[in-house]
């Protein structure tokens, strides 16, 4: 047994001054218990917000300090008003307050009446000659309802290769799906992976939940034929070259059974763009791409400033020459303009990435769908990777995101994350989040956020130290809230949490009352406060969107077999004897499918399938989900086709090839999207879909 963590508890000083930045001292792991944050790990993240807590007189001056400032100020850097109702803020100025409003739009108002959505700019100059200037954030108070009830496939794309791909999934492939599954599958919605631009490497960490930049897609994801100019690339032979070369890299993984490799598909692509970006762009293309490049300013010229850098000083930029450190320095001005083809050869790429993934967001409507390309938000970024580097004044030095120690896991986690700084974001307006979130929106019907619950605090780790070591950040949850209602309004796009796990109470009332949905996983639907059963579906929530797996957690074949256990057992992750395991999985399944017979679920199956078969048993569970309220409900792609293997195990780094398995069936064998449109197994289980009502059982 571990032995019992001993930390000395924050003093009665530490710890006022820690509640007044948004520092917690302490954290309950479970509802009935307490755990006190070390007072050596307050005093670290204290330091990250630039407050010096070293020593008790430290503590005393930073305290005084920060009492006087909060005491004296008229407004914080950034206030909120939700749109048709009352401002907090201005309302507690004092009275005979005059008020200077700059909107968006570029109006001058004296009230905060009736005030468009946006970010606009309010001066407060008090009686007593007091001012103060702070950014004024007003968006509508809730998010309609999704349109109507939906239900989409959930797939990590790299794992759906066709005959077009080369080695892994594009956004060719994405386009046919959404265009294949909306006309022929009546589906609402396709949900993918984050597919943020990585750090390249060797071997590239192929995590998308892990990447360089948020903002930016990844062009690894194009499809190269699928560019206007390729057709008119003139080195032919050395295309044609790169076609066998692309070849090869698809059969050995849909032929060979070979895992997914990034980086080949990656340098294959490269070569071939920088073919393709030798043939001029028409007057046409050239003038959208100007726009582009307007429209995404220094942000894009920081993002392939970075790239081009990257290529020539390696990926992490701390160990760069001293002056490209520092993105507006007079150092990086001259490399930028050394490395001018380098540079505009990965504003290209991104041009090219958003294009298509416009273009597949634009075949989903086409094709009937009332939401369509549902896009992952990760939690964090890579240390090393560009975001960090073009917005250092914004992250959190020498911290990292995880999570404390709970139930499932006693040593607490450390994702590796630097976290954004709470007081730098509310100083600029939360100018890097509406930023990122109006990138994401330009070519989403939805966005899900993963770890939601960051919106509102992140446990930050010091580095060196074990995530026990940590302590939550709290951030202005209601700001954070009003600039995603704001940009997600303009887009007219939903958004679904992922909510999972521990949720700090008042989280999940607060995102649907919001209009956020969240995220409701079948085999962790329980009644905890009660008898601890399966949860009968009309006990669902109905802001949700409902699955019965995720990329993290095993397929659902996997689970019913029990053949999850073994597959953890054969790795070393578990913690307890292999026959308590099965055990308690088998009873787990058990349980959940007495509850599918009683129900009647088991029942009518399609195909002359036994009733007591994995294939019925799969069927039955995505009927239940359709028995629930649930507004969204979601379907694992490869669950359609038997697969067995997680595309991510958690806990696991080399042991297991995490983010590189093509989809397969139940023997093992890779599935292109051709064969999974002509699957038998797959329309029986989507027939599901479309012959069960809505309906509450």
């Amino acid at each position: 047994m571990t032995a019992p963590r001993s930390v000395e508890p924050p003093t009665e000083d530490l710890s006022r001054l820690a509640a007044l930045h948004g520092v917690a001292t302490s954290y309950s792991p479970s509802p009935d218990r307490t755990v006190a944050a070390s007072a050596a790990a307050v005093t670290r993240v204290l330091a990250a917000l630039d407050v010096d807590a070293g020593t008790p007189a430290a503590v005393r001056g930073a305290l005084a300090a920060r009492e006087r400032e909060l005491r004296e100020r008229l407004l914080p850097p950034t206030v909120v008003c939700w749109s048709g109702g009352t401002c907090a803020a201005l309302d507690a100025l004092p009275a005979g307050t005059r008020l200077r409003i700059e909107t968006e739009q570029g109006e001058t108002r004296a009230a905060a009446d009736q005030l468009p959505p946006g970010v606009h700019r309010v001066t407060a100059t008090a009686p007593d000659d007091r001012t103060a200037r702070a950014h004024l954030i007003v968006a509508p108070p809730r998010l309609p309802a999704p349109p109507g009830r939906s239900y989409g496939l959930l797939v990590q794309l790299y794992s759906l290769l066709s005959r077009h791909s080369w080695g892994m999934g594009d956004l060719g492939d994405l386009a046919e799906l959404t265009a294949w599954a909306g006309r022929a599958l009546g589906a609402g919605f396709v949900q993918v992976n984050p597919l943020h631009a990585a750090v390249p490497g060797a071997p590239t960490d192929p995590s998308p939940y892990r990447p360089s930049s948020r903002r930016f897609p990844d062009p690894v994801h194009l499809r190269v034929a699928d560019i206007p100019e390729y057709a008119q690339v003139t080195d032919r032979e050395r295309l044609r070259g790169l076609l066998e070369r692309a070849e090869r890299l698809r059969a050995s993984v849909l032929e060979k059974g070979a895992l997914i490799d990034r980086d080949a598909v990656w340098e294959l692509k490269r070569e071939a763009l920088e073919l393709v970006r030798e043939v001029p762009l028409g007057p046409g293309r050239r003038a959208a791409y100007v726009d582009y490049l307007a429209e995404q300013g220094e942000a894009l010229e920081d993002h392939a400033t970075w790239c081009a850098l990257a290529e020539v000083h390696g990926s992490d930029w701390h160990g760069w020459p001293a002056g490209l450190r520092d993105p507006r320095s007079a150092d990086t001005a001259r490399a930028r303009g050394e490395l001018m083809d380098r540079v505009d050869f990965h504003t290209y790429l991104a041009w090219l990435t958003d294009t298509q993934l416009t273009a597949a967001q634009r075949a989903a409507r086409e094709a009937g769908m009332p939401v369509g390309v549902v896009h992952d938000l990760a939690v964090g970024v890579h240390p090393e990777g560009a975001d960090t580097w073009a917005q250092q004044e914004y992250f959190a030095a020498g911290m990292s995101v995880g999570a404390p120690p709970d139930a499932f896991n006693a040593r607490g986690q450390d994702w590796g994350l630097p976290p954004w700084r709470p007081d730098r974001l509310a100083e600029s307006g939360y100018e890097p989040f509406r930023s990122l979130l109006r990138a994401l929106f330009r070519y989403a019907g939805a966005l899900r956020i993963d770890h939601v619950m960051g919106l509102f605090r992140l446990w930050w780790v010091p580095l060196g130290e074990p995530p026990t070591e940590g302590t939550y950040v709290r951030y202005d949850a209601e700001a954070m809230l009003a600039v995603l209602l704001l940009e997600a309004s303009r887009a007219g796009a939903v958004v679904f949490g992922e909510d999972l796990g521990t949720v700090e109470p008042g989280v999940r009332e607060t995102l649907r009352e919001r209009g956020v949905l969240g995220t409701s996983v079948l085999w962790f639907e329980r009644d905890w406060d009660g008898d601890g059963r399966p949860l009968p579906p009309d006990h669902w929530r109905a802001d949700c969107l409902a699955t019965a797996t995720t990329h993290d957690l095993p397929p659902t074949a996997s689970r019913l077999t029990g053949e999850h256990v073994e597959l953890r057992d054969h790795l070393g992750l578990l913690t307890r004897p292999l026959d308590e395991e099965r055990a308690e999985a088998s009873a787990d399944t058990a349980e959940w499918l007495a509850l599918l017979a009683r129900l009647g679920l088991l029942q009518g199956t399609g195909g002359g399938i036994d009733p007591s078969s994995e294939e019925a048993e799969i069927q039955a569970v995505h009927r239940y989900l359709l028995h629930t309220p649930a507004r969204m409900v979601g379907i694992w792609l490869p669950d359609t086709v038997g697969d067995r293997r997680p595309q991510n195990l958690p806990g696991t780094w080399d042991q297991y090839p995490n983010w590189r398995l093509p989809i397969a069936d139940t023997e093992g064998r890779p599935v292109t999207l051709e064969e999974l449109a002509g699957s038998p197994r797959l329309h029986a289980l989507l027939d599901v879909f479309r012959h069960t009502s809505g309906g509450t059982s």
